[in-house]
């Protein structure tokens, strides 16, 4: 089976919008065994950048620079039928990986997502 990864931006305001990527599971990991692996690496076990780790970014066309922030959030993962739709190709164990090994992912030593350039590009100067 392979693992829905499922994660949502939440703004200022609180609005959420949610997003999904199915990856490969080719070696058969328990979801509980991924979840706990893949918590243990997330910004208190629930936040992450995702254009650092290639997943697409869910920010609402109006985000606004001085409310809004840069970090996604840990939904859920599950098995699913689904066919795997990852851009890169990658397993849920290489999703992993690049967290782990992806300090800016994560920013677990930092506070200010700003002070990385974690805001959406907007294509502005």
């Amino acid at each position: 089976m392979n693992i829905r990864f499922e994660y949502l931006y939440r703004d200022a305001g609180n609005y959420k919008n949610w997003g999904q990527v199915v990856f490969e599971n080719p070696n058969c990991v328990p979801v509980i065994e991924l979840e706990k692996f893949l918590v243990s690496d997330l910004f208190e076990q629930l936040y992450f950048i995702a254009k650092s780790i290639g997943l697409p970014d869910l920010y609402f066309p109006d985000y606004n620079l001085e409310l809004d922030h840069g970090f996604h959030e840990f939904y859920a993962i599950a098995e699913t039928g689904e066919t795997s739709d990852d851009s890169q190709g990658r397993s849920i164990e290489q999703l992993i990986e690049s967290i782990k090994s992806n300090p800016v992912a994560t920013t677990r030593s930092l506070r200010m997502p700003s002070s990385l350039g974690t805001t959406p590009d907007r294509g502005q100067a």
